[in-house]
């Protein structure tokens, strides 16, 4: 577009072209950098190659313009009741695979042994051992089997052993007891004790009255009956940190997405000052999450963490991409009617904004290649929602901006005059020391690359919350005082009925266990519980209890849940838990799981270690692989959409290389400063590739179509300014400020990928600012096939293919004659 187009004048007749209906006003005015006139030949605007299939579309669109509305008002309609059945999938499953062998390892001990689902309820009581502190802690654990989703028979207390140290066989035994017990119900300091329980599966729990319970209500009861407690008394475990991740999670997502739309209202009132450039974007984003709410259930699929943000990133793209088309039709609108103006937008524009959702889909397919399950669901949640934005603006936009009261004369955005100054002495900045923009990149490059080879993971699965949340201060008080949240297992084939021989052996893995606690190789490992710990407990007497088995039958009679939790006769399966510290390296955590396998496997070749401990550490272990997988994925299916788009592989390479830079830039910089990968920032590589190349999407195609209207280079690049770069930098401003309503989470990953979004976006715009016009004076040569004298360049809906070769019907009418300002002469470019 044009100078003369923001000028408010209608233009001469005798300076207009005709393609179908469209008007094309034309230019002579010098570019906006600067340039002298004489530089380049009279612009006669965006050259638009005549495509009767293109121009069918627009015609299509704008005469059913209302029957098009009401087909999405019914779909709306439609998808209602089904998004609304959409559910959100909580469990630890749904963060793996199917088929993982590490969920393979855990479901089967779930089978065997009904779990290692387990709750603790800590606090400190100076009186513990006195009898109101032990009736304290008797009436706590009533009051706790007694709720709805906890196993009655697995509640575990330190009044149990008390009492047990008062019955005559126990008497002797008091200090063994008390052994046994302390690190799991009891502390060093004698005044710290907790109530050990094991959850019911979700899907089996009921209240009193049959009806079923979610893990999420049983949880906050638990919280209530502690909140009552004259202690300070804290409800943690390992069910509770995964619980609370997706309650965070799904929370934070519906409010983001609210907050967001609430942000980019304000920031299109205050560009754009239109109300219907308000009321659009928030149609199509609500829209675009019904159907796509509906499509998951459609499939079968469901919300899982990651994907409980859809609401706020759909926001975001949704509202961006509007807002730069609404940009671009306020410039139009400065000098032609608005249908004039639509069709304009859309032969100029159109299959840009299809290039954009499919670059914006191709960068969330690439999270398909990720190990973890919650990332795949992102991606393919991610991929539908970005397709159906672009139905959604199909369907609403002729509709939405040509029905109703006419608003002549559209303002410009704020700041208009002063954002092109600044992008015109940027723009003579960079081509004055485009060598020394050379070596800056080429040395950034470097910088990066070296940088992501130093990235670390975060192993540390508290650090996923805020310090001040409940479950982080819940789970440092039972890491200091009680030896750790982390519960996992080892398990392997055991005898149908017991034997002196196994249970040597198990006594003998026990020990060696054991012997980790306090080593090197064993840091972390604070308790290690056996069976044979329990029947060691049981006195071995002459016809009342005289062999292993009747140890068991009367361990289990006075603790109804020790030995089915450890051992399963029928399936031939027997475990050892183990009890460790939550907050230790990843690298920690692998190398004591390899070590107590390798000491199991000397005892037992069959034997397994698994556990919720053990599948949040692989959870995390992947992240730092998938980034860069995903770095490499994104990448390889953008240059190819580009190549495609553009019938050129130089320009899909070109697209690429400001868009990766920052990237780059920013996950090298975090591996300089040390900070650490979560599930969040593994997320961001492709995503933030599929955003950000939006611009270059915009800016190449706006360079190219002025390249083919006569312009040289630097006539070019002026009219890209006026025509592109400002709706970019608006447009971007909505996007950075949307991302950054991601930083209000509990979840500290969501926060983690709003910043790191945001600050790549905005270091996308920059780059590509700074980078794209010396890399387009670099490649615009006649054999590369870009220069103007090719006649095949053109931007993604501008090449010219055999369906665009002027036949009979396409001759050009009088008012379509080229005059002599409308010659495409040969530029004398610069380059």
């Amino acid at each position: 577009m044009s100078d003369s187009d923001s000028s408010g004048q209608s233009p001469d007749p005798s300076q207009t072209t005709h393609q179908g209906s469209a008007e094309t006003p034309l230019s002579s005015q010098a570019s906006p950098l600067g340039f002298s006139p004489a530089n380049h030949h009279s612009n006669p605007g965006p050259v638009i190659l005549p495509n009767p299939w293109r121009d069918w579309v627009i015609d299509g669109l704008i005469k059913y313009r209302v029957w098009w509305l009401l087909l999405a008002c019914l779909l709306t309609a439609i998808s209602i009741w089904p998004a609304g059945q959409l559910k959100f999938d909580e469990s630890i499953e749904s963060m793996y695979a199917p088929g993982n062998p590490h969920l393979r390892d855990y479901l089967e001990s779930k089978k065997w042994f009904g779990g290692d689902e387990f709750i603790f309820i800590a606090y400190h009581d100076p009186e513990l051992f006195e009898e109101a502190g032990e009736n304290r802690l008797s009436q706590l654990a009533d009051e706790v089997s007694a709720v709805p989703g906890v196993i009655p028979t697995s509640v575990q207390c330190l009044a149990t052993y008390l009492r047990m140290t008062r019955h005559p066989a126990f008497r002797s035994r008091r200090e063994e007891l008390l052994d046994f017990s302390r690190g799991v119900l009891l502390g060093s300091d004698n005044q710290t004790t907790c109530i050990a329980i094991r959850l019911q599966e979700s899907e089996r729990a009921v209240d009193s009255d049959g009806q079923p319970i979610s893990r999420g209500q049983t949880i906050a009861k638990l919280r209530a009956l502690a909140e009552k407690q004259s202690f300070p008394t804290f409800v943690i475990g390992e069910p509770i940190l995964v619980h609370d991740m997706f309650r965070y999670a799904q929370e934070d997502g519906e409010f983001m997405g609210w907050a967001a739309s609430a942000l980019l209202i304000g920031v299109v009132l205050f560009f754009l000052r239109d109300l219907r450039s308000v009321i659009l974007p928030f149609v199509i984003v609500q829209m675009t999450i019904l159907w796509t709410k509906a499509g998951l259930w459609a499939s079968h699929l469901e919300l899982t963490m990651v994907s409980s943000v859809l609401g706020s990133l759909l926001t975001i793209i949704g509202v961006s991409t509007v807002v730069y088309m609404s940009l671009y039709y306020h410039e139009l609108r400065q000098s032609l009617d608005r249908e004039t103006a639509f069709r304009r937008m859309l032969q100029v524009i159109g299959i840009d904004i299809v290039f954009v959702c499919l670059t914006t889909a191709a960068g969330f397919a690439a999270q398909l290649s990720s190990h973890l399950h919650p990332v795949q669901s992102f991606g393919i949640t991610m991929v539908l929602g970005s397709l159906l934005v672009l139905v959604a603006m199909t369907l609403v936009l002729p509709g939405g901006m040509l029905l109703g009261p006419d608003r002549a004369g559209a303002q410009k955005p704020r700041g208009d005059q002063q954002v092109s100054q600044w992008l015109a002495r940027l723009t003579q900045f960079v081509l004055v020391h485009r060598v020394w923009m050379g070596i800056v990149t080429l040395a950034a490059v470097i910088y990066g690359m070296a940088g992501l080879m130093q990235l670390q993971v975060e192993t540390d699965f508290t650090k996923n919350f805020r310090s001040s949340s409940p479950v982080v201060k819940s789970l440092d008080f039972l890491e200091t005082r009680l030896g750790g949240a982390g519960l996992w297992e080892v398990n392997f084939p055991a005898p149908h009925r017991l034997t002196d021989e196994h249970l040597d052996k198990v006594r003998l893995l026990a020990e060696n266990l054991r012997g980790l606690i306090g080593t090197a190789e064993g840091q972390g490992l604070t308790k290690v519980v056996a069976m044979t710990d329990g029947l060691d407990l049981v006195p071995l007497l002459p016809f009342l209890i005289p062999d292993a088995q009747a140890q068991s039958r009367w361990l289990n009679s006075l603790q109804p849940e020790f030995v089915p939790s450890l051992y399963n006769a029928e399936q031939g399966r027997m475990r050892i838990m183990l009890r460790g510290l939550e907050r230790q390296s990843a690298r920690e955590k692998q190398a004591l799981i390899d070590r107590v396998e390798t000491l199991a496997r000397e005892q037992f070749p069959e034997a397994k270690v698994t556990g919720l401990f053990v599948l949040l550490n692989y959870l995390i272990d992947s992240l730092l692989q998938d980034q860069r997988t995903d770095l490499m994925v994104g990448a390889f299916g953008l240059i190819a959409i580009m190549s495609i788009a553009y019938r050129s592989i130089v320009m899909g390479f070109v697209s690429l290389v400001p868009n990766v830079l920052p990237i780059m830039l920013l996950l090298g910089t975090m591996g300089w400063l040390g900070l650490r990968v979560n599930i969040g920032t593994a997320m961001i590589s492709s995503d933030t590739m599929g955003l950000t190349i939006h611009d270059s999407i915009f800016y190449m195609s706006a360079y190219l179509r002025a390249r083919r209207s006569g312009l040289n280079f630097q006539g070019a690049l002026g009219e890209v300014q006026t025509e592109v770069r400002k709706p970019l930098i608006y447009s971007n401003v909505a996007l950075i400020l949307g991302f950054l309503v991601l930083t209000t989470s509990h979840f500290v990953p969501l926060i983690t990928f709003g910043v790191l979004v945001s600050t790549a976006i905005a270091g996308g715009l920059l780059v590509n600012l700074l980078l794209l016009p010396p890399l387009l004076q670099l490649v615009d040569r006649p054999w590369l096939g870009l220069a103007p004298d090719s006649a095949r360049t053109a931007g993604p809906e501008e090449t010219a293919g055999p369906e665009q070769t002027a036949g009979p019907e396409q001759t050009a009418g009088p008012e379509q004659t080229a005059g002599p300002e409308q010659n495409p002469v040969e530029p004398t470019s610069s380059v």
